[in-house]
């Protein structure tokens, strides 16, 4: 399926039966082959966005993946990098794939819960890109705060997220329909795999943020035309 060197159906569906953690496990080696890799022409202009305004000495990219935030952001953060993430093997990609981006950053990689990062105060920027599905929405209030916790007075938490597709919108009915099913397949079968769509959008997302301490701006200039439905979200410390 999808590029020749990305899985096959059966293995999209031995990682759909599988925990989260294990299902990208088995994935990780052939994760940059698939459409799931956020796609650099959301990434960048976002990275761009950020590091415009001001320095960076230290970031952390929550829920890393293999490392596409990551990638774009190492030219420009000065002392320390750091990814997490609940799958090793996601892990282990991501740390291949830095190896040959240039940068003055200490980079290191931490197999860590977003819900419980190991962090307080450390970091000017904390990225997340394309995860928030793995956030059930009874954990986005949780999540918020521990970002909150492991930035700088000062520091920014960014994110790319949208507002709520019509009803006449294709693409909400076909993530309302992978969500239903995945909600079944999660009621019958455990560990459950927790991946779904459309979630922490706006304006609740902005609205967490804000109740966990965050001052929250919307960024509606940052992405091209064709990706004018999605928001920069820059919420500060």
């Amino acid at each position: 399926m999808f590029h020749p060197r990305g899985p096959t159906f059966f293995e999209l569906a031995q990682q759909a039966l599988s925990s989260t953690t294990r299902g990208y496990d088995l994935l990780a080696p052939k994760f940059d082959y698939t459409p799931f890799r956020t796609p650099d022409v959301v990434v960048q202009p976002a990275i761009e966005r950020l590091v415009r305004s001001q320095a960076i000495d230290s970031a952390i990219d929550v829920c890393c993946g293999t490392g596409a935030g990551l990638q774009h952001l190492r030219p420009y953060v000065k002392q320390r990098l750091t990814g997490i993430d609940l799958s090793r093997g996601m892990l282990d990609v991501a740390e291949q794939n830095l190896s040959g981006c240039p940068g003055p950053a200490k980079v290191e990689f931490v197999q860590a819960d977003a819900l419980s990062l190991p962090f307080e105060n450390e970091f000017d920027l904390a990225i997340c890109f394309g995860a928030h599905g793995h956030i059930l929405p009874r954990d986005e209030r949780l999540f918020a705060a521990q970002i909150y916790k492991s930035l700088k007075p000062g520091g920014r938490f960014a994110f790319v997220t949208t507002h709520l597709p019509p009803l006449t919108s294709p693409v909400r009915w076909l993530a309302q329909g992978f969500n239903a099913a995945m909600c079944v397949r999660n009621l019958l079968i455990r560990p459950p795999f927790v991946m779904y769509y459309l979630t922490f959008l706006l304006p609740q997302a902005a609205q967490i943020c804000e109740d966990e301490g965050f001052a929250v701006v919307v960024d509606e200039t940052c992405f091209s035309e064709r990706l004018q439905p999605l928001k920069l979200v820059i919420a500060t410390k």
